[in-house]
């Protein structure tokens, strides 16, 4: 009798932009711009992006497998953290004369990038964790709300670490509020703003996986990473095999 896994259409695709975004907006973030008044990283405008890919993962595909793709994010993000200080350090060609230019741009500090790096965990752990809790709690109701909320929790955890660790020493605690009030601000109307694409992403993504996971003994270690729901170490022997433990009635 051999084993069947559950495979699935566009997990590894929705991983792989997930990862490019997290990256893309590190790079942004060198700039920082004010809009409208408010004052915020240049990846702020890219950055909320993951948190609603982080949203569509854990609605559709569990907790277990989100907690895979954020943590392949960070391990691109360190990556590219150390190439680009790799780069940095080599000597530039003689001919060549944006060293300058080359680390004011794109470069970032070991406080920083820590402080960024956590931040990030924390923030999409939070964030996949609230989602996946309020959807049991919730028994799938309320999907709009669930998104909101775990944004809301999620993105404050975020900019308070990257903040109070990367720039508690550079502005005052004035500064700092109006910065984290803005940068979080941003982040949150910028997950309401997409909820008419999210809503209809993730309904469709239900629809032609035909998967909509309830994480009902599901392992939230986030360091757990070789724990797995019943149903994901389900052994299927059947296509017509009967409902799996994890979803709801």
């Amino acid at each position: 009798m051999q084993s069947i896994q559950k495979s699935y259409k566009f997990l590894v695709p929705i991983a792989g932009v997930f990862g490019a975004l997290l990256v893309i907006s590190n790079v942004l973030s060198s700039k920082i711009v004010s809009v409208a008044g408010m004052t915020f990283p240049g990846g702020a405008v890219l950055f909320p992006l993951t948190y609603v890919f982080g949203d569509v993962l854990t609605e559709v595909y569990g907790y277990s497998n989100a907690r895979k793709v954020i943590w392949a994010g960070f391990v691109g993000a360190i990556l590219w953290a150390i190439s680009y200080w790799t780069v940095a350090a080599l000597p530039a060609a003689s001919f060549w004369h944006n060293q300058e230019a080359f680390e004011r741009v794109l470069g970032m500090g070991p406080r920083l990038a820590f402080a960024g790096m956590l931040a990030y965990l924390v923030g999409e752990f939070i964030n996949s964790f609230i989602v996946a809790r309020m959807k049991v709690y919730l028994q799938g109701r309320y999907l709009s709300a669930r998104l909101i909320l775990s944004t809301i929790v999620g993105q404050a955890l975020d900019t308070s670490i990257v903040l109070a660790l990367a720039f508690s020493s550079v502005f005052s605690v004035e500064q700092l509020l109006e910065m984290g009030l803005s940068l979080w601000a941003v982040k949150v109307v910028w997950e309401v703003l997409a909820l008419p694409l999210t809503l209809p992403a993730i309904r469709w993504l239900k629809r032609v996986e035909e998967e909509d996971f309830f994480d009902t003994s599901t392992n939230f270690n986030p360091f757990a990473l070789g724990a797995e729901s019943r149903y994901n170490n389900q052994v299927v022997t059947d296509s017509r095999a009967s409902t799996p433990s994890n979803r709801t009635p």
